[in-house]
């Protein structure tokens, strides 16, 4: 049996982990780069009178899909590669077919899914991931998504400590020469409330400020839990998003052992979405209030596994090959 890694050729470290963890127990991966469907990358899904045929070809590999038992949904970047020249309906058409054919493709696997795409598409709402949260126990911050100038400036009297504001996508800008530049979590100055016109053409997210001590990312695999925090408040430019300054903090992240009643929780909030993966960040205040910020249901670990060098590609290879022999 073979476990289907669906990525894209630009994935980072976190595919080769994993593949080696599974490798190491004698267990067989193919991994499917999705950027290079359809214009690299060959499928046949056939249905006909008493028998069915998914095969996939890459390369010099091929693939009877119907020899999957586990899949692991990783990236997706399907018919980028489709060339841009085309005309601009055409290949719009071409990419919207390719992905349909792909999402029924992963749809039609019978084997385990870590995630099912159904699963993590519910799990991306951070709305409801507050609400439910909250509904497990968790502590989270005030927060505000509004298109209402009026709400904001009640909201930010409300708040002793201040609000910022973050995006609820996964928002970035792209320059002419196709450079990304993402849109962190800022905070709001007083000025900046008297000038939320913009409002009326795109609504926001605000929370209230939380004091960190700490931050924490936790990644939890199957019922395993890994955290590691770190002082973001060392660098300045990652005091309000850690992210600005990730390359800086990557030799700073430390083991962190969750208190047990937090941990319960996380587990509960995962149950609740039924995910068997999930990337947590959370905020330690100075006061010792676990603040749960988000969960990623495909979110990153790899820099984890160097330091603080938690095993989480193992612990994801334990789950897909476990879930291969069921």
């Amino acid at each position: 049996m073979t476990i289907l890694i669906i990525t894209h050729s630009q994935d980072n470290q976190s595919i080769p982990l994993v593949l080696e963890a599974i490798a190491d127990q004698g267990g067989k991966a193919f991994r499917f780069d999705t950027d290079r469907f359809p214009t690299e990358v060959r499928l046949d899904v056939y249905y006909g009178k008493g028998c069915e045929r998914l095969i996939l070809e890459s390369d010099d590999q091929k693939l009877d899909l119907s020899e999957v038992s586990a899949v692991w949904y990783r990236r997706i970047a399907i018919g980028v590669r489709i060339p841009s020249t085309m005309d601009r309906q055409l290949r719009q058409a071409s990419i919207g077919e390719s992905r349909a054919t792909i999402q029924g493709m992963i749809a039609s696997i019978k084997g385990f899914h870590l995630d099912p795409i159904p699963h993590i598409r519910r799990a991306e709402n951070k709305q409801l991931q507050l609400q439910v949260a909250r509904e497990v126990g968790l502590d989270i911050p005030r927060t505000l998504t509004t298109n209402n100038p009026l709400s904001v400036r009640q909201f930010a009297s409300e708040c002793e400590q201040g609000i910022i504001t973050k995006m609820l996508s996964s928002f970035a800008i792209y320059d002419k020469q196709g450079r990304e530049n993402v849109v962190f979590t800022n905070p709001v100055a007083p000025e900046d409330l008297d000038h939320l016109d913009g409002l009326r053409f795109c609504p926001m997210t605000f929370q209230e400020k939380v004091p960190k001590a700490l931050e924490l990312r936790t990644i939890i695999v199957g019922k395993r839990v890994f955290t590691a925090a770190v002082d973001s408040q060392a660098l300045q430019k990652a005091r309000y998003d850690w992210r600005r300054q990730g390359i800086g903090l990557l030799d700073a992240w430390q083991p962190y052992d969750l208190p047990q009643d937090v941990e319960e929780k996380l587990l509960k909030l995962m149950t609740n979405f039924r995910l068997n993966y999930g990337a947590i960040d959370i905020i330690l205040t100075p006061d010792g209030r676990h603040v749960f910020l988000e969960v990623n249901p495909v979110g990153e670990f790899f820099w984890l596994e160097g330091c603080p060098g938690l095993p989480i590609s193992q612990a994801i290879a334990d789950v897909l090959l476990t879930h291969s022999q069921n």
